[in-house]
This record gives structure tokens, C-alpha cells and sequence, in this order.
């Protein structure tokens, strides 16, 4: 099994005829990703690499069964074709743009909650399950590099972390189930604990490991899940940013969910209520391939 992603996923892709899709159009077929057909407006009837293209997303799902929609669209952009992903059933829609504006987000997450869609992002580097499909840009070109078909899964709100995770593991022969880049937003569609339940039903994980960051309340949620043994498979967490925690009150950098204030949202307590959790908490990112090891043993 796989969280949300395997060789047998029917992608959609929304924005397929831009410089960025065609990119990794190739990459993801390349790795066995199933891409059944594409949507770019006005386009309709030209085809990508072989691979038809429509209008928009009510046409091809006309045609095709859809389970995930990429959407390589521009944040300004973002919303209608969220959206459309949304209103047409598509059960999982993966939002790569950042700059989303917040209250275009907040309307997406409001739609899919209500029709029982979920939404991945925005700010989302996309996903991989080692050895039979990816998402968006996660392992570029080559990912057999980084990633190695295994027991662990990966959830990360920075995409660049979450693949120096997956690459140290697998310097370590220790391979991966799935990989989620969550984005690092303020308002995302999927969050820790959204996700951890997925991995916990998941016969192929054995441990997860969380790349956590500064702002929100997303791990201290996943805290308070592994506390009350609604998650019990280890969980290895590495919270970074804690030099952060040294500027003046109100100045922020990063991601836009890198806000803290009146002591919430710092890494410091992050680690602390993940530690009395029962979760392994890495204090350096290289201990990391080790704590995942003692999970396993």
C-alpha cells in the first residue's frame, strides 16, 4: 500500500501546457507516475507528449478517471483552478504556487471541506511513493537518487527538507513509504495530523518522521494525537528554526506560516510537547537516520 499516491493514481494535470508542467511531465512519467490527460484553457484539443488536453477539468473528467489534480497554475491563479478540481469531484487536489493570496485559500479549504475533497498545499512541493509515482517537483529529475521503496513515511512543510530527509535515509539504506510536502503556508489543506491517520493504516509504514518549522499550531496537533495513541507508530520529529526565536517581537522570515507570538508557535515548545508526547525528537538533523533506526528495531 501507499498514502494517497501509487503507480495506479490517474493525475490530472491543470496548467500541462506551461514551461514548469511540461518540465516535470516528463520526470513523472519517467518514474511510472500514471498522467492520463491535461487541462489549459483555450488549448482544448492540442495534445502534451502524447497526452490529451482539454478546456477544462469538467471535460476531461467526462473522459477520464481522475484521482489527483497537480495544479502547475501561478498563485494569483490558483483559486478558480482549485476550484474547478473542487467542484468536479477530483478527490485530491495537490496546489503547488506559492503566494497564494490567504483569502483565496481560505475559500478553497472551505469548498473542499464541505464536498469531502482533499487539498494538499498551497505552497506544496508535491509527493513521491518511492519506486511507483511522484508529484510535482519532488526529486526533480532523478528521483532513484534520494528515495528508496521502504517503511517510512515522510511529512514535511519544507518540500526541500523533506527531500534531504529522504536522501539521508537512503544513504543509510533505510528506504521510504511516502513522501508529503505539506507546504509551509499559513493556511494549508492537509496538516500533520491530517495525514498522520493515513500512515498509522498504512500496513508498508512502520515510522514517520516530521519536518517541522516555526508558526502554527500543526505540530503541536500531531503532539496531541501521538499523546492519546490516536497514532501509534513511532514518529521521528525534527522542528527547525529555533534561532528565530531570538528576533525582535514581530519580525518574521520564511514561510508564511513562520509566524510566532506571546510564545506560541516557537520550535522550542514545539520539540518540548512532541518529546512528552512520546515522539523522538532529533535535536540535530543528522541524528535523524539513527532515531529512525532505533524506531525500527
Amino acid at each position: 500500500m501507499s498514502v494517497l499516491l501509487d503507480e495506479r493514481s490517474r493525475v490530472l494535470i491543470q496548467g500541462i501546457t506551461g514551461q514548469q508542467a511540461r518540465t516535470h511531465l516528463k520526470y513523472m512519467r519517467k518514474y511510472g507516475t500514471q498522467v492520463v490527460a491535461g487541462v489549459a484553457p483555450g488549448k482544448g484539443g492540442v495534445d502534451v507528449d502524447g497526452l490529451p488536453v482539454y478546456d477544462t477539468v469538467r471535460a476531461a473528467v467526462k473522459d477520464h478517471e481522475i484521482d489527483i489534480a497537480v495544479l502547475f497554475i501561478p498563485g494569483r491563479a490558483a483559486k478558480d483552478a482549485a476550484l474547478e478540481a473542487i467542484e468536479n469531484r477530483v478527490y485530491c487536489v495537490v496546489i503547488l504556487a506559492e503566494g497564494v493570496p490567504h483569502h483565496d485559500t481560505a475559500q478553497i479549504l472551505a469548498h473542499a471541506r464541505a464536498i469531502g475533497v482533499r487539498v494538499i498545499g498551497p505552497n506544496a512541493q508535491g509527493m513521491i511513493s518511492p519506486g511507483k509515482a511522484k508529484l510535482g517537483g519532488t526529486g526533480g529529475q532523478f528521483p532513484e537518487r534520494m528515495y528508496m521503496r521502504g517503511p517510512v513515511g515522510i511529512i514535511s512543510r519544507s518540500g526541500g527538507m523533506g527531500g534531504e530527509i529522504g536522501s539521508a535515509l537512503t544513504r543509510q539504506g533505510i528506504g521510504q513509504s511516502t513522501y508529503v510536502s505539506i507546504g509551509g503556508d499559513l493556511l494549508i489543506g492537509s496538516t500533520f495530523a491530517d495525514l498522520l491517520p493515513l500512515y498509522e493504516h498504512d500496513d508498508e509504514t512502520r515510522a514517520v518522521v516530521l519536518f517541522g518549522e516555526p508558526g502554527t499550531g500543526h505540530e503541536e496537533a500531531a503532539a496531541e494525537m501521538i499523546a492519546s495513541r490516536q497514532v501509534t507508530k513511532p514518529v521521528i520529529a525534527f522542528v527547525a528554526g529555533e534561532a528565530l526565536e531570538l528576533l525582535p517581537r514581530g519580525m518574521s522570515f520564511g514561510h508564511t506560516g513562520g509566524l510566532m507570538a506571546r510564545g506560541l508557535g516557537s520550535p522550542t515548545r514545539k520539540k518540548q510537547v512532541l518529546r512528552e508526547a512520546g515522539a523522538l525528537v532529533a535535536e540535530r538533523f543528522g541524528d535523524i537516520p539513527s532515531l529512525v533506526a532505533q524506531a525500527l528495531s
